[in-house]
């Protein structure tokens, strides 16, 4: 297979990454951003009259409602009306993939933090004053709180799901060696900076507008129509933008719309509910932990030969996405090495926890992390190193995922030579080899952390997306999509696809808020698809405009459409400038009674997946990358930082790269915190613990890496991806993965005894232990 060489100087390719970042498209909300002017849903001026809401909720984790008096609730002056599910007037659901979620608890309480009631009251402080007076009486039933637990109860969601390739038992008689083990993997808060909340508006007619902070605008408004008992037709959803999403706004950010529509429906006022942060914390989900067993088969020459893996997914009390979720964790469970026989199962499994949800990786992570233990296991116990046995499986060109794909323009090995060349890994082993000799108390360690993801929802039909653009009068540009705007800068990317086919300047663009009455039956801003979905449907709508706009411009330049284009804000006549700009061009357009307006659709090809055979073609294609970290740990303390991460990254054919630099950089630190320090923690009743930033750390300016290096691998791109630069929101977060290894490496330098273990995160607690463990 060809591939494109990376240049073997270092110096030569950090110039190329210079030149690129100079030539990059800022994000276009940057200014406002820095200025304080970014609008969000609590900026929302509100209407005269409009009340507040605070949601009650459950102070158990699982028992029965044997009472519950609001009477001194519902006394206190301010309070307008308390809502519970009683007073829904279609189905008390918002269940998405299975109907096992109701709005507000009925007889039955299933997690510390279930919204049982709505508070509606002239002020927010009123509201939750009131919040205080309710009196409630639930007698307890048992709490299950682990993966583990749940399945020797039979607690499950629902039915198992497994992928298999080849036979594994066969194979795993013929290997050399055998290993075995088990890893945990913790959840991670989402902590997105703008908490969950809307603003429910009513309009004429008994329509409804609710402005919120989601990343799925029609989810919301189905889910609405569905628990008001009305058509989908009469609620409009809109988005501005998100203060972050991470994917916990995917899902869970529709109870709150759903709680301030009812309010209105009722109240015909609006409404306005805003979590603040500990509410936040304690009634929403958070990344699925995991609780996995494997057992991997190596040939003499370290090939992997078979692969079982277990994995328990910690649910929560109901589904919200973790069938998905799961599925996702089968398709990354071998991360990107290849390996012919493969039996991969996961349950989810059904706890007392709060439903948990979709993260940013949606499950990958969650698998990679379990093959990367077990080759580190294998490693410590055959005595080499975990990338000799991570190099000797890379994927190559045609291998078979699990799952049926055949892999195609595979980066893997591309990026992993090009990180070891560009960064000189032998060197960078033998200063470690240098340091760890001379040095007691201070020992470092290395990784190598590989990536291979996959890009589409992993729902074939999830995979469309719609584009509406406008070209005014004067020339100007309107386009509006389904793509929420939460920091990724998609925004800007749509943009940018707008200027290059009419080849006009980025300020006479706007992109409209995302709204359900402009671009309908959407799919929601995530699997890192959003820029290739509603940037394809955006290129298609404006490609069908050009065509109309060159039949307008030869007619009037009486020259034929093939020699027109469009340059500069002119009409060029084989290459030549004419005198006809573009204003004027809209203008005959307008006069000639042509059309300004498209709208396209744009539906992923070639894209399958049969879930009765679990096999198919889910991705439109792959991500590929390799990173290299290097940490120091304290071994008095327990605590370490991390030197450098140098990372050689697939970005395809990079629309912007100082976008994608910083979604590579956001996504590895994200990762690195789930990782290493944070640690969700409940106790046995099902009571969140981390319940503030007091006592959930996340990574600030003093714990990223003190050096990130991110090198783009030159590719010939994939025309999968829009203008061929790859999806670029999720894959780096699995680069966080090597901070585990990394540490662990630097343990086993300072304790030739540590017993290594797949515990995570690893923070300078369990450091500590382990350093001076027998």
């Amino acid at each position: 297979m060809h591939k494109n060489k990376l240049n073997n100087s270092l110096n030569l390719k950090l110039d190329h990454v210079s030149n690129a970042l100079k030539k990059s498209v800022k994000n276009i909300d940057s200014y406002t951003h820095v200025r304080g002017e970014s609008l969000y849903v609590d900026d929302v001026i509100v209407r005269q009259g409009t009340f507040h809401a605070v949601v009650f909720d459950s102070p158990k984790a699982h028992g029965i409602i044997k009472s519950i008096d609001y009477s001194k609730a519902e006394a206190l002056e301010g309070v307008e009306r308390i809502f519970t599910c009683k007073d829904i007037p279609g189905k008390n659901e918002i269940g998405g993939i299975i109907h096992d979620e109701p709005l507000f608890a009925e007889n039955e309480v299933h997690f510390w933090g279930m919204p049982i009631a709505l508070i509606v009251a002239k002020t927010e402080f009123i509201a939750r004053k009131a919040r205080e007076l309710i009196q409630i009486e639930i007698e307890e039933l048992p709490v299950i709180t682990t993966a583990k637990e749940a399945k020797v109860k039979g607690s499950f969601i629902n039915a198992p799901r497994s992928f298999s390739l080849g036979d594994t038992e066969k194979a795993f008689s013929s290997c050399e060696y055998i290993f075995e083990g088990e890893t945990f993997s913790n959840g991670q808060e989402h902590l997105y900076i703008e908490a969950q909340g809307a603003y429910s508006e009513p309009l004429e007619n008994g329509n409804i507008k609710i402005t919120s902070s989601t990343q799925g605008p029609t989810s919301v408004q189905k889910t609405i129509a569905n628990v008001l008992g009305i058509a989908m037709h009469k609620i409009e959803v809109d988005v501005t933008r998100l203060g972050g999403g991470f994917g916990g706004k995917e899902d869970q950010a529709t109870p709150w719309a759903v709680m301030a529509a009812l309010a209105t429906y009722y109240l015909n006022k609006s409404v306005k509910l805003i979590l603040n942060r500990h509410d936040d914390l304690r009634m929403t989900g958070k990344r699925h932990p995991y609780e996995s067993t494997y057992k991997i088969g190596l040939s003499k020459d370290l090939k992997i030969l078979a692969y079982q893996v277990e994995f328990l997914q910690n649910s929560g009390a109901a589904a919200d996405l973790s069938p998905a979720i799961a599925e996702r964790t089968l398709f990354h469970a071998t991360n990107s090495y290849y390996v012919p026989n493969v039996l991969s199962k996961v349950l989810s499994c059904k706890t007392n926890l709060p439903p948990n949800t979709a993260f940013r990786g949606f499950g990958g992570p969650q698998g990679m992390f379990v093959i990367e233990s077990a080759i580190a296991k294998a490693a410590s116990k055959i005595g080499v190193s975990a990338r000799q046995i991570q190099e000797t499986n890379l994927l190559n060109e045609n291998d078979t995922f699990s799952y049926g794909q055949i892999a195609k323009k595979v980066e893997a090995k591309n990026t992993w030579n090009s990180a070891k060349d560009i960064f000189d890994i032998d060197a960078l082993e033998d200063e470690i080899e240098y340091f760890n000799k001379n040095n007691a108390t201070f020992k470092k360690g290395l990784a190598l952390m590989p990536i291979t993801f996959g890009i589409s929802f992993t729902n074939t039909s999830m995979n469309h997306a719609r584009a509406l653009v406008h070209i005014y009068l004067d020339g100007s540009i309107g386009i509006s999509t389904a793509a929420v705007e939460m920091g990724q800068g998609v925004n800007t990317k749509i943009m940018q696809i707008a200027a290059q086919v009419f080849s006009v300047s980025l300020d006479k663009i706007k992109i409209e808020t995302t709204n359900t009455t402009r671009v309908a039956n959407t799919s929601p801003s995530a699997a890192s698809s959003t820029a290739d979905l509603n940037g394809k449907s955006t290129l298609m709508a404006c490609n069908s405009l050009l065509e109309r706009l060159k039949k307008v411009a030869s007619e009037n330049l009486n020259v034929l459409e093939e020699n027109i284009k469009l340059k500069d804000e002119f009409v060029y006549i084989n290459d030549e400038k004419s005198n006809l700009s573009w204003t004027e061009l809209i203008s005959k357009a307008m006069f000639n009674r042509v059309a300004l307006t498209e709208n396209a659709h744009y539906a992923t090809p070639e894209i399958h997946f049969d879930k009765t055979k679990e096999k198919g073609h889910p991705f439109a294609y792959h991500v590929y990358g390799t990173a290299i970290f290097t940490t120091t740990v304290d071994c008095i303390r327990g605590t370490y930082e991390f030197d450098s991460v140098k990372i050689v990254h697939d970005y395809g054919k990079s629309m912007s790269e100082g976008i994608d630099l910083g979604q590579v950089e956001g996504a590895l630190v994200q990762g690195i915190g789930w990782m290493t320090m944070e640690e969700i923690a409940y106790n046995s009743n099902g009571k969140l613990l981390s319940n503030a930033l007091s006592t959930y750390k996340v990574p600030d300016v003093f714990s990223v890496p003190k050096s990130i290096e991110v090198i783009p691998v030159e590719t010939d791109g994939n025309d999968m991806a829009i203008l061929k630069s790859k999806a670029v929101g999720e894959p780096p977060l699995m680069y966080g993965i090597g901070a585990y290894f990394a540490i662990q490496n630097a343990i086993k330098a300072f304790n030739p005894n540590y017993k290594v273990k797949f515990h995570a995160p690893m923070t300078p607690e369990k450091v500590l232990m382990s350093l001076y463990s027998e």
